[in-house]
């Protein structure tokens, strides 16, 4: 017969503790590191994936289980999946200090990593190397934020980048192609030249095309106005995401 180990023993091992106070008590789940986030995004929908133990605590490292009369005043109901779901769902993740400094540490690696791919030295037109994007971030004082991802904060970043910093940058450059029947080129190429911060090629046949540097916000506006004036006639393509200006 295999003997149980203690309920007050258990071993934080790979665990993220998830922390609710309701009705004036402390309620505590113990789940898989990672899978928190998973079953917010609905990627994970599994419970028994999520949870390493099924079951709801006081006080997770204790072993202190959460009485069914607590569950029943705090949260209307005893069932356990109710309670554990209200908990995912409202919860604060517990985080240790050196694994919180860790995670600050890589998302603060990862929103200069995303910069430096985004963005140019204006002079040159040329990308900068990841070091010099961090440091630019600790003299403009970018405070990163724990609860969002870095693709959502890159924008603040450039911001207090270019308002706090002595480094020069700029948004990278899209490249697009525009293809349109020739006379609709010949009556809208001032307009699209008006919305270019270089023009690259322009090319005049049978239709009229043009490859040129933009501002990544004119990409919408460019396609408004192709879908106005041609009414599907004419094409943008997206030839670069993040270019850099031909210097030769």
């Amino acid at each position: 017969m295999p003997i149980q180990q203690p309920s007050n023993q258990i071993k934080l091992t790979n665990v993220s503790i998830v922390r609710l106070k309701k009705g004036g008590k402390r309620f505590e789940i113990a789940c898989y590191k990672n899978k928190v986030q998973e079953w917010r995004n609905g990627v994970e929908t599994s419970l028994d994936d999520v949870l390493q133990i099924s079951n709801v605590f006081m006080n997770v490292s204790k072993g202190e289980v959460a009485k069914s009369n607590d569950l029943q005043k705090a949260f209307g109901t005893s069932t356990v999946d109710d309670v554990v779901k209200e908990i995912l769902k409202k919860g604060e993740v517990q985080v240790a200090e050196k694994e919180r400094d860790h995670d600050l540490a890589s998302l603060r690696k990862e929103i200069a990593t995303i910069v430096a791919e985004k963005c140019v030295d204006p002079a040159t037109q040329r990308p900068y190397p990841v070091g010099m994007i961090e440091k630019a971030m600790a003299e403009a004082g970018v405070s990163v934020k724990a609860g969002k991802n870095a693709k959502s904060q890159v924008a603040e970043t450039l911001r207090l980048i270019q308002g706090h910093s002595t480094l020069p940058i700029q948004r990278a450059r899209m490249r697009v192609r525009v293809v349109l029947p020739a006379t609709e080129g010949e009556r809208l190429q001032e307009q699209l030249r008006a919305l270019a911060e270089t023009v690259e090629k322009e090319d005049k046949g049978e239709s009229w095309e043009t490859v040129m540097l933009i501002e990544p916000s004119q990409i919408r506006t460019i396609n408004e106005l192709l879908q106005k004036e041609c009414k599907g006639k004419g094409r943008v393509e997206t030839l670069t995401f993040a270019a850099t200006a031909d210097n030769n």
